[in-house]
């Protein structure tokens, strides 16, 4: 018996694949020149798929290149760890691994300093990918990475800065990373925490980073009894957010105890006076005993800070379960009028029939998009029309599956038609598994 996870939407793609000059339905915009690339699990040659956990496939990117109103190719490629480059019969690329531990990372792909990366938490490095999605490596920027990195990352759209919050399993700390826009680290700052929590994601404002040390642990029982992903809720490790000035250090931090949850991602977060408003996607609770199988429901909430009396105001916007919560990301750590997330369906393919939800703050409304029965809908990336271009002001990108072809569109929509006929749909030749992160990433980045 396989995982559910190797099955349905799931189902890993078995060979790499390139096509050139892809059909469309609609109209490219022409103003779209770059890349959509999405990352996610594809596991090689699995050994026990009744134990298969999704966090641990190896990666596989995606990638359409659009130019001049055309879909010029789409490419699949595994990333080249040192275990998938000899499944594959290949030499190992090399390069530079933490305390020698290497994965394919599966999780995020993005694109900074010129260069595209693959990412993954809890120990890898970045793989850098070239232009077409090849291998050329695991990456520490340079020699300038002192450690472990992450899936999550926020880049300042003032400065250019890369932030990052990374873990490495079993250390009692995480560390606050700063890279700057030529893809140098310049800033490094080691945080203590107890129990080696998984921290997923983090927030970023103007003056501060937010820490989210939650009740998902390393766990030294699932480690012994050989589980691939030693982490389960942990009732006993207490739920804080932290505080922490961006110039600050780890004596800066101000901790604040909240009630249990698991937050897996960020939607944005912005200062409003004295006050910080994050928005996020919430789970009551996350991998009971390091499992994925049932999966409680998210919703969309906001945590309203007062670091002065160490408050937090916990409220829930939206209870339709939803995550993959995605911003127009010239507007992180500023304050966001749009967000869009996914539909739980989803994310959990509880069942059939897929939407994209898209908020208005300042309205409170959301519209529903709902796709065909089957769709299997990706998370929401959006692209601004021109970099000067006014939030709202451009397409957001997703990947559903159509079910009448058995194969993937990329399927752009107008923002501000959020639920009128999409503007183009690229017809994919392939089914893409169903995965985790993406980016819209132009040709001058």
């Amino acid at each position: 018996m396989s995982s559910r996870f190797l099955t349905g939407p799931f189902a890993p793609a078995t060979e790499e694949v390139t096509a050139y000059d892809l059909p469309v339905t609609g109209r490219l915009p022409g103003e779209l020149t770059g890349r959509y690339l999405r990352n996610g699990p594809n596991p090689l040659g699995l050994e026990d798929p009744e134990a298969y956990h999704l966090f641990l496939g190896e990666g596989m990117v995606h990638g359409v290149r659009l130019r001049d109103g055309r879909a010029e190719w789409y490419r699949n490629r595994w990333v080249r760890s040192e275990s998938v480059a000899q499944r594959l019969g290949e030499e190992w690329p090399g390069g530079p691994t933490f305390e020698g531990f290497d994965f394919a990372p599966n999780t995020h792909v993005i694109g900074h300093a010129g260069s595209t990366f693959a990412l993954v938490e809890g120990g890898p490095r970045p793989y850098e990918l070239t232009y077409e999605l090849d291998t050329v490596g695991p990456c520490d920027f340079g020699g300038t990475l002192p450690g472990a990195y992450t899936a999550h990352t926020k880049r300042d759209p003032r400065s250019g800065e890369l932030h990052a919050v990374a873990y490495f399993f079993g250390r009692e700390y995480v560390q606050y990373i700063v890279v700057d826009a030529a893809g140098t680290v310049v800033r490094t700052v080691d945080i203590p925490v107890s129990d080696g929590p998984m921290m997923h994601d983090f927030a970023l404002t103007e003056r501060h980073v937010i820490l989210y040390d939650l009740p998902v642990t390393f766990s030294m029982d699932l480690a012994a009894v050989g589980a691939k992903l030693p982490y389960s809720w942990n009732e006993s490790h207490p739920a804080r957010v932290g505080v922490m000035p961006r110039d600050g250090g780890d004596a800066t931090v101000r901790w604040i105890d909240i009630d249990p949850c698991f937050v897996f991602h960020t939607l944005n977060a912005y200062e409003d006076a004295d006050r910080i408003v994050v928005d996020l996607a919430r789970f009551p609770e996350m991998l009971v005993d390091g499992l994925l199988e049932t999966v409680p429901t998210p919703t969309l909430d906001r945590w309203t800070i007062d670091p002065a009396a160490g408050k937090l105001t916990a409220e829930r916007i939206d209870d339709r379960p939803q995550e993959f919560p995605r911003i127009d990301e010239r507007l992180i750590s500023k304050r966001h009028r749009y967000g869009y997330t996914v539909s739980a369906a989803a994310l959990l393919h509880t069942k059939s029939g897929e939407a994209l939800l898209k908020r208005d703050y300042a309205s409170g409304q959301a519209e529903t998009r709902m796709f065909p029965a089957g769709s299997d809908v990706g998370e929401a990336v959006f692209a601004p029309r021109t970099p000067e271009a006014a939030e709202d002001d451009g397409y957001v990108m997703t990947l559903v599956f159509d079910p009448a072809r058995g194969a993937t569109d990329l399927v752009v929509l107008a923002a501000q038609d959020f639920t009128g006929v999409p503007v183009a749909r690229v017809h994919l030749p392939v089914r893409v598994p169903a995965g985790f992160h993406g980016s819209w990433v132009p040709d001058e980045h």
